[in-house]
């Protein structure tokens, strides 16, 4: 079996290449999430005018575009790494530098999401305790597992993931029969959810910017190509990861719809609470009583916390690969613990950024995330037409036309549509925190005149393989 052999670690570690593709398959799914599609429906429903499928459905279509122009880059440019490393050996390094720095903020942000919505769920079922206890709670939770010890978690991942499925067909066979009896719409083939009158264009792109951050962690699978049995794998896996994620979110979201037509069953009195955060535990308590939200909950907890520890540690890796090529400062955040073994100051520093989830609602930072996330995205389409049709020439056929120029375009397109729909605050923030990579970016490059330094985590520093090795 071949191995990649791994600067900067202990002799004889090495990734080794292991992975199917339904584990890589299965790794990226446990990042999405599929529970989130619960987690969200309230704040959809409501800014799509309650036609959830839809907007997911929209998504999925710029989410394939984006994952085929992925599985390109992976196929040309085989090793672990994402879109700031295509970007950067596709165009330009200090190209790629802005569009790592700017999807930097969905590394920071991620473990705030799940704990937003831990503690929604928290909140749900223990309705008198302030939100804030939850948050500490889960902070130090986290920081202190990861702090110990950074190992793999596909394994958890994946049975956390079968867990959460089985009880989303649970969920939905349960709604199934409460149509037929009459609830909801009172069917189980209604049009509804994709189109009524009151619909507009707008209100569907709106609510697509904010499911596309359901669809976040599909790119991750990049990361695995150099832990692939072959790289050809990785971009079957991309797609496959798309639809697959995706059918789930169009499937859970359409019964959702026809069960709950109207958002405003979420918001009682008024109360816009229920909408900004998760609605999961409402769904489940109102499909199936106490019993089923409490099932509901524990499924949507488990995926959630083991996606929250995996980005509590991706940031914190990627944060130790930043400070090993000194484009953060190296004594801080190139620190590795000598009894831990974990880059220690990096996983507290997250765990303090996930602290302000006392103050925020999912609803403002998904958006915050999909800014970076649709940045990437939108580079990844172009660096497909600079690394193929430019660089490599391939634009004289009709067919290297159609795929090389056509379809990145289309889907650089796509992207842009919804980015250009984004909540206007996260906008402006994303813009701020561009603008601020982009001074810090000056600041490395003497002006424009050194190179800069790259952050990729292709580079495995943390002296680990990624997934738990097996028998050879």
């Amino acid at each position: 079996m071949s191995k990649t052999a791994i600067p900067g670690v202990a002799k004889g570690a090495s990734l080794k290449r292991n992975l199917g593709l339904w584990a890589i398959v299965g790794l990226g799914l446990g990042y999405m999430t599929p529970t989130v599609v619960f987690d969200t429906f309230g704040m959809v429903a409501r800014d799509t005018d309650n036609v959830v499928p839809l907007a997911y459905l929209v998504a999925l279509i710029v989410m394939v575009f984006t994952a085929v122009s992925y599985g390109k880059m992976a196929g040309a440019i085989p090793s672990a790494g994402s879109a700031y490393t295509y970007v950067r050996e596709s165009m330009h390094p200090n190209v790629g530098f802005l569009v790592g720095w700017t999807s930097l903020i969905d590394y920071m942000l991620l473990p705030m999401v799940n704990c937003l919505i831990i503690r929604s769920y928290l909140e749900a079922i223990f309705p008198g305790v302030p939100g804030w206890i939850w948050v500490v709670g889960y902070c130090v939770l986290t920081t202190s597992v990861i702090y110990l010890t950074m190992r793999g978690t596909s394994n958890l991942n994946g049975i956390l993931l079968v867990f959460s499925i089985i009880v989303m067909a649970v969920f939905i066979v349960m709604v199934w029969a409460q149509l037929a009896g009459g609830e909801g719409v009172g069917s189980v083939a209604d049009m509804q959810p994709f189109f009524h009158d009151g619909v507009t264009a707008g209100a569907v792109l709106m609510g697509a910017t904010i499911v596309c951050f359901s669809f976040i962690g599909f790119d991750a699978v990049t990361m695995y190509v150099e832990e692939a049995r072959s790289p050809k794998l990785v971009p079957r896996a991309l797609m496959l990861t798309v639809l697959i994620g995706g059918a789930i979110f169009l499937i859970a979201g359409y019964f959702a719809q026809l069960r709950f037509p109207a958002w405003e069953e979420f918001a009682p009195g008024g109360d816009m609470q229920f909408i900004e955060d998760s609605t999961l535990p409402l769904m489940g308590e109102a499909v199936g009583g106490p019993v089923l939200m409490a099932v509901l909950t524990a499924a949507g907890f488990a995926a959630t916390l083991a996606s929250g520890l995996a980005s509590h540690a991706s940031v914190s890796r990627m944060l130790l690969v930043m400070g090993r090529n000194n484009v953060l400062p190296k004594k801080y955040f190139g620190f590795i613990n000598a009894k831990t073994h974990t880059p220690t100051f990096n996983i507290v520093l997250t765990g303090a950024i996930c602290m302000l989830a006392i103050a925020f609602t999912l609803e403002m930072i998904a958006a915050f995330i999909n800014y970076g996330a649709l940045i990437a995205f939108s580079f990844v389409n172009i660096s497909v037409i600079a690394w193929f049709a430019i660089r490599q020439g391939r634009r004289k056929t009709p067919r290297d036309i159609f795929k090389y120029i056509v379809m990145p375009v289309i889907g650089f397109g796509m992207t842009v549509i919804l980015w250009v729909n984004l909540h206007l605050d996260a906008l402006i923030g994303g813009v701020i925190w561009t603008l601020i990579g982009l001074a810090y970016l000056l600041y490395l490059t003497k002006g424009f005149k050194k190179k800069v330094a790259a952050f990729d985590e292709d580079q495995p520093v943390t002296g680990f393989n990624k997934v738990p090795e097996i028998a050879e």
